[in-house]
């Protein structure tokens, strides 16, 4: 592609080195290990390193052009005679839309909605795919559990990839012919510029609490982080909040998208209420109308709601919607149920925040009424935000009849050090009852032996993950896994 139609609607400062009159670009690259002859390199200044540092070695690779934020004093006039040097405000955003027109602008020729919160993203974006799949569209999903393409699926690494991943993907959506695409958008992605250039038809906002402070620090930052999605969107699209979420209302305050709510408690455009609950699922009332749905708890009544007006506000009739809500399946590793042969549940539930923690258990006591004892096996993952393990193991002490503490995905921590931190966060009488059980696998065996007919054991924090890290290699490990071998040994 030619480079100054590459250029033509970036915001450059000044430009130095030779012209970028015709200059072909092969290809663009953000890391100066994947540049290849004729390749435009954008040098972006990370949260740990700065491609800036970078330049000489992607030229010496062969780089047709480089944009940046500033060029570096290394830099020689010899290699500004063949070399053109695009300077840029902000080569983070620059990097988007020249992704964009390189890829020739795919989000514009399909319906992308971007689904943001601390809990819900997974399950909103998921269950949209779902849906408009049974509704007869050709539709995309980019989310933590798995990207796909209609029927293919395509392996993850996080919840949103890097730009130069994300845009190739959409690309290779929209020449499938998907119609919509539904994604995870993640607090880093925004902070961190990897969404820019992307043409959002809307955006989703489930609910925010206390997340990722190891990288915001403060729950501030973490929200103005998600506002900023908010804050982008154009007129032409539509902002749907979670009016009962204290932060829903300030998604809302800046942007110019159309506003819109949905609600169990208000007054709002899309309503709903719990009729009656059980571990096979719910019976709601949506605007008025019954649907029975298999999911279970009230956070996850917020999610079909989420997921209802959506698809409603995209223009789609509402008496389809609900009958397509009726046959969606719970998204992998949230709220799954396992039934042993000794008659009590097993839930494995990716909750692995305090305030997801509560969701979860307050939901199985919603359906429990004092039935059966609640057994949680729980840990906190390494390397992350630290101030959460005392809360997480509070919560799950004050919603448990027994606590097992056990190990999620220490990383490069001492799994036992983690669990001595979310014990500070009980008193005396708490600490005298919670088991710590640093291997998982004996921790879940414990509980499984501890529970009697009619009770539950929660399994939480990793949901649908099939591995555990330990001192940075991953394992193999599934929750769900060594629930249903226990089982079905049990049985023999």
């Amino acid at each position: 592609m030619n480079l100054t139609e590459l250029l033509h609607d970036l915001q450059i400062t000044r430009r130095d080195g030779t012209s970028t009159d015709g200059v072909d670009v092969t290809g663009i690259a953000a890391d100066s290990r994947r540049v290849t002859d004729g390749m435009l390199f954008v040098a972006v200044k990370g949260t740990t390193v700065d491609g800036h540092n970078y330049i000489a070695s992607a030229i010496e690779r062969g780089a047709s052009a480089i944009v940046c934020e500033r060029i570096p004093e290394a830099i020689d006039e010899a290699v500004k005679a063949r070399v053109p040097f695009i300077v840029v405000p902000d080569a983070a955003a620059a990097l988007g839309q020249l992704l964009d027109a390189w890829h020739g602008h795919p989000s514009r020729r399909l319906t992308l909605v971007g689904v943001t919160g601390t809990n819900g993203k997974t399950t909103v974006a998921t269950l949209l795919y779902d849906l408009f799949r049974r509704l007869g569209y050709h539709v995309g999903l980019i989310s933590t559990v798995c990207n796909r393409i209609d029927e293919e699926t395509l392996p993850t690494d996080h919840t949103t990839p890097d730009p130069v991943t994300l845009h190739a993907l959409i690309a290779r959506m929209a020449e499938a012919g998907c119609s919509h695409v539904f994604m995870e958008v993640s607090s880093h992605a925004v902070d961190q510029q990897r969404i820019a250039g992307l043409h959002y038809a809307a955006g989703v906002f489930t609910n925010l609490t206390r997340d990722h402070l190891d990288y915001h620090k403060t729950v501030e930052n973490y929200l103005r982080a998600k506002k900023r999605f908010f804050d982008t969107l154009p007129a032409e699209t539509f902002a749907l909040t979670n009016a009962d979420d204290k932060s829903g209302a300030v998604m809302l305050q800046n942007t110019a998208a159309r506003k819109l709510t949905y609600s169990l408690r208000t007054a709002a455009d899309f309503k709903g209420k719990i009729v009656e609950a059980h571990f096979e699922g719910t019976e709601l009332l949506i605007d008025g109308r019954d649907v029975t749905v298999a999911f279970v708890g009230r956070f996850n009544a917020y999610n079909l709601l989420a997921v209802y007006g959506t698809a409603v506000a995209l223009g789609e009739d509402a008496e389809r919607v609900l009958v397509a809500l009726s046959s969606l399946r719970p998204v992998a590793g949230r709220f799954e149920t396992i039934t042993s042969p000794e008659g009590f549940t097993a839930i494995v539930d990716y909750a692995h925040t305090p305030d997801a923690l509560a969701n979860v258990l307050t939901s199985i006591h919603e359906v429990l009424r004092g039935t059966g004892r609640v057994i949680t096996v729980v840990g906190a993952g390494g390397n992350r935000d630290t101030g959460k393990r005392p809360l997480m193991a509070r919560e799950a002490d004050r919603q448990s009849d027994q606590l097992i503490l056990t190990s999620d995905n220490p990383r490069f921590e001492d799994p036992d050090a983690i669990i001595r931190e979310m014990e500070a966060g009980l008193d005396t009488a708490a600490r005298v009852r919670v088991l710590c059980i640093t291997d998982r696998l004996s921790a879940i065996k414990t509980a499984c032996r501890l529970a009697r007919r009619g009770d539950v054991v929660l399994v939480a924090g990793k949901g649908h993950e099939d591995y555990q890290e330990v001192r940075g290699v991953k394992h193999p490990f599934d929750d769900r896994e060594v629930l249903r071998t226990l089982f079905s040994t049990s049985k023999a």
